[in-house]
């Protein structure tokens, strides 16, 4: 019952995320950690920063994907996250298929999970060419994106478990994910069975799931973790509507 109420509390919400490509970027901006500064050689000789190069015609040149496909790498390493970057890879794909790398798709995939409940993911799964959603890895990564938009986290972990080492370059991946378990948790329950909790966050040992119930400040009373009293996140509306005579007198004519 508490996995079904996760699913239908929180899946429509995320179907229902914006996807315009100004609120990517802006968010893009905010959630990335500090990047280092890269620079791409034009082939006039000249040196661009590749942020400008991203926003300019420069992004669509194949031969500056080696770069795109470095730094996508890079932010597996240090737990930096780009979706700007990480689309411009994926055009490039589309536009170059002989250029194809999968395991630098494998990477971009796995990193826009680490950013639910926002849809970076749905804008990377409608980059990916025939070649792409027919491999074995990225349809099991898209089954798992499927699976967190359900809330389904016992199945997540059960499934992430069972090769483990598809997700060792991705550096930070598990905590991501248990940050998107905990918003979950924050906007489904006010109070929630500890035993269960743990069992969300992927099975986690006591101080794991003691460090995660202080980031949140959240509090432990015998079995029960109280999350937070959810009536004091409504804020009641007051409407009040206004209508005159004069504006229903011509519909009351149209009626008679």
């Amino acid at each position: 019952k508490q996995t079904s109420l996760l699913s239908r509390c929180v899946s429509l919400a995320i179907r229902c995320g914006k996807t315009f490509r100004h609120l990517f970027s802006s968010r893009n901006a905010h959630n990335s950690i500090a990047k280092m500064v890269h620079y791409v050689k034009m082939e006039d000789g000249k040196v661009m920063p590749f942020q400008e190069m991203l926003k300019s015609i420069e992004r669509y040149n194949p031969e500056h994907l080696k770069v795109i496909e470095s730094y996508v790498e890079e932010q597996a390493r240090e737990n930096q996250y780009d979706l700007e970057a990480n689309l411009a890879c994926l055009k490039l794909y589309q536009f170059n298929p002989h250029l194809l790398n999968k395991n630098i798709t494998y990477i971009i995939l796995l990193k826009a999970l680490t950013n639910f409940p926002h849809t970076d993911f749905v804008l990377c799964k409608c980059l990916l060419l025939p070649a792409q959603m027919n491999d074995d890895m990225v349809k099991e990564i898209i089954y798992l994106a499927d699976i967190l938009e359900k809330c389904d986290f016992s199945l997540f972990w059960e499934r992430v478990t069972k090769h483990p080492e598809n997700f060792q370059k991705i550096n930070g991946f598990y905590d991501s994910i248990r940050k998107f378990v905990c918003h979950v948790v924050g906007i489904t329950f006010q109070t929630i069975e500890r035993t269960y909790l743990m069992q969300l966050l992927g099975n986690v040992e006591e101080n794991v799931l003691r460090s995660w119930l202080k980031r949140y400040g959240w509090q432990e009373e015998g079995g029960l973790v109280t999350i937070a009293t959810q009536e004091d996140n409504i804020k009641t509306k007051h409407i009040t509507e206004k209508i005159e005579f004069d504006n229903l007198a011509p519909l009351m004519a149209n009626c008679l």
